[in-house]
């Protein structure tokens, strides 16, 4: 008999994107209605690497060619699926905290330990945007870690370690040689859906109905 195996939609995410956030409830919703298993299989994305310094940190004084006008719409657009999706957030909006640690550290997780990544990958993104932790602080990502299950020291040995941040950068930079311009993106074959799309978009990009 021949091995079963699980459909698996790629999605491109950036933790400090609330639209990666709902699209993720979104993909949540389409698998609880879906009659078969389906996966979905992470890979990370620099949504702020165009005003990333040479050290690693964030140049807000860099335009991003976003103005108070787009910030009010997403803001607009981000409480619409909060509330469509029936998700509380603690805020629709957060434009000051840096994911690229954390995305060190869950990348980390996915390699070393890939059992606890689901629960860690997913406690980050609730940190953020349900409970409005601030991702970046060291002490949050080594808490969740441990809640997590893994290993003392886990979030500050990975951060002392050069190899991993060439491996994210490395994640990075494969998301460009795909043309993957904005997040969230969920990709199946050859077919791809960008945004905290509806249930019922994600089950056509899949099942094609």
């Amino acid at each position: 008999m021949s091995q079963q195996t699980t459909d698996s939609v790629l999605v491109y995410s950036d933790y400090v994107c609330p639209f990666c956030y709902l699209g993720y409830e979104s993909f949540d919703q389409f698998r609880s209605q879906r009659e078969e298993p389906i996966e979905l299989e992470w890979h990370p994305f620099d949504l702020r690497g165009g005003q990333r310094r040479p050290d690693g940190s964030i140049d807000h004084s860099v335009d991003n060619g976003k103005d108070d006008s787009y910030y009010e719409e997403a803001k607009k657009n981000v409480e619409r699926l909060a509330e469509e999706y029936d998700v509380e957030m603690a805020q629709p909006l957060m434009k000051d905290v840096d994911s690229y640690d954390a995305q060190r550290v869950t990348l980390r997780v996915r390699e070393e330990h890939p059992e606890k990544f689901e629960q860690f990958h997913r406690s980050v993104f609730d940190a953020l945007w349900e409970d409005g932790r601030e991702i970046d602080d060291h002490e949050v990502l080594a808490e969740l870690a441990a809640e997590a299950g893994l290993p003392d020291g886990f979030v500050e040995a990975t951060l002392a370690d050069d190899s991993n941040e060439a491996a994210l950068e490395a994640a990075f930079d494969d998301a460009r040689q795909q043309r993957i311009t904005g997040v969230p993106t969920f990709v199946y074959d050859e077919y791809a859906a960008r945004g905290a799309v509806p249930p019922e978009h994600l089950r056509r990009l899949v099942d094609g109905d």
